[in-house]
């Protein structure tokens, strides 16, 4: 029977991003994501590495795939609270993203990180789409600022939890409270832009 790679690959690495997001680099094991995809732990480390490797791998990937859902363009410059708007529904929608990002940081993200060239270059095009007509200045407000900031808003209902229930007094997160937090953040990106 033949060994189906690409099926073994993809199960590994939803099995790992599984795992990152819960324990982070330093607290994921190997032998926890191969089991939990059921896959033998020597394929896993044949396939992609070293712990450090298949979370530069599993972080890319995901990475790209918020980067295809979420071309900033048009929408950026058209209308930057509809933007902020699906940034926040991505994150309600793959909080796993947050969390990866966050154990990232956590393990040494003040240096350089994996793909740091690609990733910065990536922001750089992202700003660019968004504000093709204006250039950077002395205002605080420059649009690598302004686009951090509005991914920042979009993104941290997710990514501190308790922080919104504290502050908001909402304990139970209903479909009703996520329309409410997006308005509050589309609302918020058109004012910053205006």
């Amino acid at each position: 029977m033949a060994w189906n790679t690409e099926e073994t690959r993809r199960r590994l690495k939803e099995a790992a991003v599984v795992e990152f997001a819960a324990a982070g680099l330093a607290g994921t094991r190997m032998e926890r994501i191969a089991e939990r995809a059921g896959i033998n732990k020597e394929r896993l480390y044949r396939y992609f590495g070293d712990k450090h490797q298949l979370f530069a791998t599993v972080l890319a990937d995901e990475m790209a795939r918020i980067a295809a859902a979420l071309p900033a363009g048009t929408l950026m410059a058209d209308d930057p609270g509809e933007y902020a708007g699906r940034c926040y529904d991505y994150h309600v929608e793959h909080p796993h993203l947050l969390r990866l990002l966050l154990w990232e940081a956590l393990d040494g993200g003040r240096g350089p990180v994996s793909d740091e060239p690609a990733r910065t270059e990536h922001y750089r095009r992202k700003v660019a789409d968004a504000y093709p007509d204006r250039p950077a200045g002395r205002d605080p407000l420059t649009p690598e600022r302004v686009m951090f900031i509005i991914m920042a808003m979009a993104a941290w209902w997710e990514a501190v939890p308790q922080v919104a229930r504290m502050m908001t007094g909402v304990a139970e997160v209903t479909p009703q409270e996520h329309a409410r937090r997006r308005s509050a953040v589309v609302e918020a990106a058109r004012r910053l832009t205006a």
